[in-house]
């Protein structure tokens, strides 16, 4: 007979949002969903709700917004809906009294293969790191981040053409059919968990900080052209080209390409291309912004800026 699942769901970013539209689509009872506070954003600093708080209270959903998921009057309230089970996608760190609260564990979506890209960034250094394949798993919680014991992996491919954002978009929906999968094995007390295990092979994915988006010329091309895509759009790989500072959204690699150039120097026509030495090949830019300037394709930059290369 299928349990009766309640069913307690926290995350903050748009990423979240589509795996608690198909829990509500799918009619789980959704007894209340936990997301960040409302906070200022944008250059009006009007107070903004996250995407999984804006849906929640779309469909008349209980919402809390704890600033401490240790104080006892969250865990008091917590404890009041009398969830069984907790999933969690794209949320901050539990602590063990709240994962550990429900009789039928607490979840997470992980967007990566584990136990390969545990960590914050698993989406970016999949791209960085030139791998041809990522994915999404379920697993669930234990003490040490991203360690817990798998229950489902579901794997995707990375194009060539993929950055970023659009493997992002990618994984958010392949994240929330994993989860579906996920609770109705659950339900249906049909999940066999196993543990992660480690090799020499395994590659982490620590958070990305704006100093470690500089773009290091004196690697190959094709290593410089994952780096960029791997923060494209956002955080954005950036560098500086004649004392400007450029943010870098999409590059082509010119293995074959050929110049007498030191890495980081430009050659361009201040027309139709930049293209950028590299320790082994050229980089051509094709999509660009300068510090101060809006975002622009690289023949539009050229017709109002030019190099002196």
């Amino acid at each position: 007979m299928p349990r009766d699942l309640r069913i307690v769901f926290m995350g903050t970013p748009d990423f979240a949002v589509p795996t608690l539209q198909i829990l509500v689509e799918h009619k789980y009872n959704v007894v209340a969903v936990i997301t960040a506070p409302d906070k200022p954003a944008g250059r009006g600093q009007k107070i903004q709700q996250s995407p999984v708080k804006e849906y929640a209270v779309s469909q008349h959903i209980p919402v809390l917004q704890p600033t401490n998921l240790k104080s006892e009057a969250f865990l008091e309230e917590l404890r009041s809906y009398q969830a069984n089970l907790q999933i969690i996608v794209a949320f901050r760190m539990l602590p063990e009294v709240v994962w550990a609260m429900p009789e039928l564990g607490s979840f997470n979506i992980h967007a990566s293969l584990l136990p390969q890209y545990r960590g914050a960034a698993p989406i970016n250094w999949a791209i960085i790191n030139g791998e041809k394949e990522t994915g999404v798993t379920s697993f669930f919680l234990k003490h040490e981040i991203d360690t817990g014991d798998l229950i489902f992996q579901e794997r995707v491919p990375i194009l060539e053409k993929d950055d970023f954002g659009s493997l992002y978009e990618k994984l958010k929906y392949e994240g929330a059919k994993l989860a579906l999968r996920t609770v109705q094995a659950i339900e249906r007390d049909e999940v066999h968990p196993q543990p992660q295990q480690l090799t020499a092979e395994t590659k982490h994915a620590p958070k990305i900080f704006k100093d470690t988006c500089e773009i290091n010329w004196n690697q190959p091309a094709e290593q410089v052209r994952n780096f960029i895509r791997g923060l494209s759009p956002y955080p954005a790989a950036w560098t500086r080209l004649e004392s400007k500072t450029f943010k870098i959204f999409k590059v082509e690699a010119l293995d074959n390409a050929a110049y007498t150039l030191e890495p980081g120097q430009v050659q361009t026509n201040n027309k139709t291309f930049l293209h950028v030495q590299t320790a082994a090949g050229v980089i051509s830019i094709l999509d660009l912004q300068m510090e101060g300037k809006k975002r622009m394709l690289v023949q539009d930059f050229l017709r109002g800026y030019t190099f002196n290369a």
